[in-house]
């Protein structure tokens, strides 16, 4: 899969279009999580529709300066911001414009100082800057390109890669630093669509345009200290604040840092942005009469926009309902654990049935989930050698299409589902699914519940064992980070390129934390990943691609 290591104007709007679509994806799950005092309206609404507008301007750039389609996305981002995460979000477009002026194209070192250039900006426009938000989301991804082009200059795929990483752990210690956030147990809604957006631009540099159509973003847990109450709001925090007024000015020199200075006693969540000729005003006040008289003292009023905050939902769910593809074939798959049924809701699941190890669920459960999906098509994934059985009862018992896809552990169902094509027929799918359930291994981690000599190894009652593709009894000891070593091994992990860790239900995420950093310093040329399964009774389970 080829890497875009360097990029003209017109790969770089294609970029930041791929991060807009991806964006798009996430929208009701970003606003669900936007839970401030002081509502925003929609903080994912607000960022993607700034994004259509970025998109839209640029796409009215012919030539492939990457300067023309820069000013040219700053320019739409500004004219189009919305709401107080679109108007920074329309900074930081301005901050790339500055550091991409006069480049024809850009390579690592480029897009590294370009970051720089949007943070510095982001943090310009506010009148009090917040950390724990999208601005120190910002900042952390800048710090880390700008450390990536010191290794890699030249690789802008390399940087961004970077760039994603240090934006994902920035949104995962939001909750750290913002006490509203640590109360609820979420992260920063506006960090979390700066993440979603740059992972998008990122998949684009890497090729894998084709296969975000078939996927979506995974949203980035809290990191909280152990103990943390979660999810868990006070009534005082839904205090309305008046009136979320937003407008456009046009006039002659006009001075962003004097207006934000003279609104600062008018209200709060106070952003003015521009030059001096055309500013962006976001503010939250009581009284916007006053805010729109002082503006039309200074210039013209353009886009003006003043809504109750409680009332600020605006038809954008309508509009997803419109966008919303009928789907002609549903997956449905059998899962145990909270992380795993999220990983395949995430990845277009139609349907999750719980169960697994030791609670295999019924053939009529399974019918169950057939009927309820829409789709006349199904293909059923059990995910686990005792449901196949289970599972194959159910083509006979409904009038639907479906088909199995034999499954025998949840990597082999995670393979699966990534290569599921929505554009496709079910033979296509069906022959895509199972050649991907091919290309991975298996290695499950769980306790022996008996001792017994078993495949030539002598087991003891408590002792860690390793089992490969659901079948080969590979190592049994007493340390469990040996054993799933020793089972890596002899599982063939030097010819894998991904190495994905789930980690279950018994384990704490500071020790599977540990066991995957082991991991990457024995194997650094491996992409190493680590998701939160919540399996019962497996410690891990790790799948080898």
């Amino acid at each position: 899969m080829k890497q875009i290591h360097s990029c003209g104007g017109q790969e770089f709007r294609d970029m930041f279009a791929a991060g807009s679509g991806w964006l798009e994806k996430s929208v009701p799950d970003i606003n669900a999580i936007n839970v401030f005092p002081v509502p925003d309206g929609d903080t994912g609404t607000n960022m993607f529709l700034t994004m259509r507008s970025v998109i839209e301007e640029a796409d009215r750039v012919s030539g492939d300066s990457i300067s023309a389609v820069a000013k040219a996305m700053a320019q739409g981002a500004l004219m189009g911001a919305r709401g107080n995460s679109g108007v920074i979000l329309s900074q930081f477009f301005r901050g790339l414009a500055k550091g991409l002026d006069e480049k024809d194209s850009i390579t690592g070192t480029d897009w590294a100082m370009a970051l720089d250039e949007a943070s510095r900006a982001a943090y310009k426009g506010l009148s009090q800057p917040v950390e724990g938000t999208m601005l120190t989301v910002i900042k952390d991804a800048s710090k880390a390109a700008e450390e990536a082009a010191q290794a890699e200059p030249d690789n802008l795929t390399k940087v961004t890669e970077a760039a994603v990483e240090a934006a994902r752990n920035s949104v995962a210690r939001t909750p750290l630093l913002l006490d509203v956030l640590r109360e609820a147990g979420v992260v920063d809604a506006g960090g979390q669509g700066v993440y979603v957006l740059l992972e998008g631009a990122l998949r684009y540099l890497e090729g894998k345009v084709e296969e975000m159509k078939y996927r979506r973003p995974q949203l980035v847990a809290a990191e909280l200290p152990a103990g943390t109450k979660t999810a868990q709001i006070v009534a005082e925090a839904e205090e309305p604040y008046g009136y979320c007024t937003n407008f456009l000015l046009e006039g002659n020199k006009l001075n962003p840092d004097k207006i934000r200075k003279r609104l600062e006693s008018k209200g709060q969540s106070i952003v003015v942005v521009g030059d001096e000729t055309t500013i962006r005003v976001h503010i939250h006040t009581y009284d916007p009469g006053s805010i729109i008289r002082y503006a039309t003292s200074l210039g013209t009023l353009h886009q003006l926009q003043v809504q109750n905050m409680d009332d600020q939902h605006v038809g954008f769910v309508e509009m997803q309902k419109e966008r919303l593809p009928s789907l002609d074939i549903s997956v449905v798959a059998v899962a145990a654990g909270s992380g795993m049924r999220e990983v395949f809701r995430s990845l277009g699941a139609a349907a999750i049935v719980p169960g697994g190890q030791t609670m295999n669920p019924s053939v009529q459960e399974i019918l169950q989930a057939v009927e309820s999906v829409p789709s006349q098509k199904v293909i059923l994934l059990p995910n686990n050698k005792n449901i196949i059985l289970a599972v194959s009862q159910v083509p006979s018992l409904t009038s639907k299409e479906v088909a199995v896809v034999p499954t025998r552990t949840v990597p082999q169902g995670i393979a699966a589902i990534i290569a599921f094509n929505y554009e496709g027929g079910m033979e296509e799918n069906v022959q895509a699914m199972e050649e991907a359930v091919a290309t991975v291994k298996t290695v499950e981690i769980t306790e022996a519940a008996r001792s017994t000599q078993l495949q030539g190894l002598k087991i003891k009652k408590g002792q860690a064992i390793a089992i490969v593709d659901d079948e080969n009894l590979v190592a049994a000891g007493d340390n469990t980070a040996e054993v799933l070593f020793e089972a890596l091994d002899k599982a063939g992990i030097e010819s894998a390129e991904v190495v994905t860790v789930y980690y279950g239900a018994d384990i704490e995420a500071a020790q599977a934390e540990q066991v995957v950093q082991k991991i990457r310093d024995k194997y650094p040329e491996k992409q190493v990943e680590m998701v939160s399964g919540g399996q019962p009774h497996y410690r891990y389970i790790v799948s080898l691609e």
